[in-house]
């Protein structure tokens, strides 16, 4: 009665908690979407947007001048050249744009390389693209197992699938390790699909580093982003690829029968975020970092183990010692019982490993990141 890939996968975990937050009245640390507003100056141009009429579809694969300033803004901060009219591809958010690139790139057959943690999303576009998920253990630490990567890669790979900063761990992949991974990619014909949505949330001096500005790497490396993190806009949906012209097109194919094309009067607004001036990302990170800190302070103290994140705006951790419960059912603990919604850990992770782990986001106003720590700290154990 239906396909057999969906045996793979189930509806959203972490979707599903924001629902479960909904009905127990939960402070929702589950599903990475602030609570706050977004810039003014970007609700403005979209309303301006709307009143001067671009209602209409636009180009399939985004509007000139978005696709123009995007070029501008990969080649100064991510040190990628991209020509707007053959290399950029505006996408339904950063969502659509990774699983129009599987489609675009897979056989059936094909195996894909994953880190794992890895975003919920990964396992599902593998399974609907036809690719054969290997999923390589990052260590303890957060660093790469360069032997079980090295073993991962054989004469199947495709793809290898890379999220900087990660979601959900917050691992800053390093310049060494890209260039590890490059290494890989070239000697074994392999395309690098990364995924760089939090790029610009970064902590304690890590700076971020595109693996398609590495030599070798721009004609094998497609480079995924967007607004929603950045922006505060997540339900805006405009996200973009990056891609040398061969491999974009059979992206634009893919997407325009996907979904044809992303909102044209959001697409147009995004053109002023574009041109925010540096200060914006840096109180960004900044603002960011306080709430990562109140965060990661309430965890520790409510027994949880964690580790400071390097990006992004998550928290994977531990559940606390003396609890006789897996990820899942703790979760709805929290939930029912605490009043805060956390994510189960198993919805990054193949192995059993995350069966002990929760994931909290920090992307929230203070005052609810207040009351959640004044939950968390009525937690008992």
């Amino acid at each position: 009665m239906f396909a057999k890939r969906t045996d793979y996968f189930v509806e959203s975990v972490i979707r599903d908690m924001t629902r479960l937050s909904l009905k127990h009245n939960a402070i929702n640390l589950a599903q990475g979407f602030p609570d706050f507003p977004a810039p003014n100056e970007l609700k403005q141009a979209a309303a301006l947007s709307i009143m001067e009429d671009f209602n209409q579809y636009s180009i399939t694969w985004g509007a000139k001048d978005l696709r123009e300033e995007i070029s501008q803004k990969a080649e100064q901060y991510n040190h990628i050249e991209a020509d707007p009219e053959s290399q950029v591809t505006i996408t339904c958010g950063s969502t659509e744009a990774m699983m129009a690139s599987m489609l675009a790139l897979i056989n059936e057959g094909d195996e894909a390389v994953i880190f794992e943690p890895f975003y919920e999303n990964y396992g599902p576009d593998a399974a609907v693209s036809g690719a054969v998920p290997r999923f390589v253990p990052l260590n303890d630490d957060n660093s790469i197992d360069e032997d079980a990567l090295n073993c991962a890669f054989n004469r199947k790979t495709r793809v290898i699938i890379l999220n900087t900063p990660n979601n959900p761990c917050g691992k800053v992949f390093t310049k060494g390790e890209l260039k590890m991974i490059a290494d890989l990619c070239v000697d074994n014909d392999v395309i690098a699909v990364t995924d760089e949505i939090y790029e610009y949330i970064l902590y304690d001096g890590k700076k971020h580093i595109s693996i398609g500005s590495l030599d070798d790497m721009k004609d094998r490396t497609i480079t995924i982003s967007g607004f929603s993190k950045t922006y505060s806009i997540t339900g805006w949906r405009i996200g973009y690829v990056l891609a040398q012209k061969e491999l974009t097109s059979a992206i634009r194919k893919v997407h325009d029968f996907l979904t044809v094309g992303a909102p044209a009067p959001l697409q147009h607004a995004c053109v002023t975020a574009l041109r925010f001036p540096d200060s914006y990302y840096e109180e960004l990170a900044a603002m960011y970092d306080g709430k990562r800190k109140l965060l990661y302070n309430a965890l520790i103290k409510a027994g949880f183990k964690c580790k400071m994140p390097e990006g992004a705006y998550y928290i994977l951790a531990d559940i606390p010692d003396g609890v006789n419960m897996d990820d899942m059912a703790f979760a709805k603990y929290m939930v029912s019982e605490v009043g805060v919604a956390a994510v189960p850990g198993s919805s990054f992770y193949r192995s059993e490993a995350g069966k002990h782990k929760l994931r909290f986001t920090f992307s929230k106003k203070d005052e609810t990141l207040q009351e959640a720590v004044k939950r968390l700290n009525d937690l008992n154990i």
